[in-house]
């Protein structure tokens, strides 16, 4: 392409000048399926389309390179010959043409995709640990089993037997892929003979198969510290999978599942506590003893004329938090119980005691505290 044959690259994809990065490759990606040598066979005029869609491409889509051209034009990116630029400026274009092609974007231009086939990190494992709230609350070490694939102690990982070694693939030259030409395309795919790992194990070890790894579980200790909540993770870092190949072991992640507790309900750091009181507690106050969730012994006072639903806190007397050394509160929700059956003698000691304030409801006629209401508010 000489310099009087250069168009404008946002001309060529059709994009005005303000064009975001999305609408560059949406363009992109359509004229290189209409140019695309494949679909073009023999066409020289759609090869040429193609291959001028894809060096507008590869400078409009680099911000740096899209500058120098907004700037400079064609002489502010370093050459007026497609094939002077830096092959690793296509590195999206697998994204775009394997897509839409189904295969590997290789060198267009002269470049090379490196293998795959290096060490691979292991994989990252989640595990469930369910607790008490009391648990929760003082913090405690659980042991628990974690299934994994672990590296094989046979052959160490290598997945080959002992004393062998796997061998480079002659397929592919260890590259871990294999070249063709497409039109005037050079494309790379993954090497059918070794999967892309550039080595071939020919003596497999007998006791994972040559996959290098065998499903085990491991045990481990699992401190919680006090405080934790529901769904909260603890990252216990390369205690996933085993890495591949010489990788990194992934990590393990364990979620906390506290359970509902029967007496407290829990709101953070802070706890709420239905305590039941009688009627005579509540008219005349009374001290009345509790544990809390940490096993303490504390009295909550109730005051003289205590009201049903009265709530009574008690300052760090809650959950611990977990993220520092202080204590939430616990609030202490009065429930006033009324007996459902009292004794002769007990009906005759309440009913003295009602009458002696004049709100009693006395089947011989004495008028009680509903039938004064009514009469107050002048109702028959």
């Amino acid at each position: 392409m000489t310099p009087t044959t250069q168009r404008d690259y946002y001309e060529i994809l059709g994009v005005d000048r303000g064009a975001s990065v999305d609408d560059i490759k949406k363009a992109y990606r359509i004229l290189a399926v209409r140019y695309h040598p494949d679909k073009n066979p023999g066409d020289s005029e759609s090869e040429e389309r193609f291959k001028e869609a894809s060096e507008a491409y590869a400078v409009l889509s680099d911000s740096k390179k899209r500058d120098r051209y907004d700037r400079f034009g064609h002489q502010g990116i370093g050459g007026q010959d497609f094939s002077g630029f830096d092959p690793s400026s296509f590195g999206d274009f697998s994204d775009i043409l394997g897509d839409l092609f189904g295969f590997g974007f290789g060198d267009i231009f002269g470049g090379r995709r490196q293998a795959r086939s290096g060490p691979r990190r292991g994989r990252d494992l989640q595990y469930t640990l369910r607790l008490s709230l009391e648990e929760a609350a003082t913090g405690t070490e659980k042991s628990i089993r974690i299934p994994r694939a672990e590296d094989c102690e046979t052959c160490g990982g290598g997945g080959s037997e002992p004393g062998t070694s796997p061998e480079t693939c002659t397929s592919c030259g260890g590259s871990g892929q294999v070249m063709f030409r497409r039109g005037f395309l050079s494309v790379a795919q993954t090497c059918p003979s070794c999967g892309g790992a550039g080595r071939v194990n020919r003596t497999p070890c007998s006791a994972c198969r040559g996959n290098g790894q065998v499903e085990n579980e491991a045990n481990l200790q699992v401190k919680v510290p006090a405080g934790i909540d529901n769904g909260m993770r603890l990252r216990l870092a390369g205690e996933g999978e085993r890495g591949r190949g010489g990788g990194p072991a992934g990590d393990l992640y364990v979620v906390m599942a506290v359970k509902v507790h029967d007496l407290f309900e829990r709101e953070g750091s802070s706890l709420h506590f239905e305590l039941p009181i009688s009627a005579f507690q509540a008219m005349l106050g009374a001290t009345v003893p509790i544990t809390t969730i940490l096993g303490e012994d504390q009295d909550v006072v109730v005051g003289a004329g205590a009201q049903p639903g009265e709530v009574i806190r008690l300052r760090s007397a809650g959950m611990p938090d977990v993220n520092s050394q202080r204590r939430g509160d616990l609030f202490v929700h009065l429930k006033v119980v009324v007996p459902q059956r009292l004794s002769t003698e007990e009906k005759k000691l309440v009913e003295v005691a009602a009458n002696a304030v004049g709100e009693v409801v006395d089947p011989a006629g004495h008028e009680g505290l509903f039938e004064k209401l009514k009469r107050a508010l002048g109702s028959e």
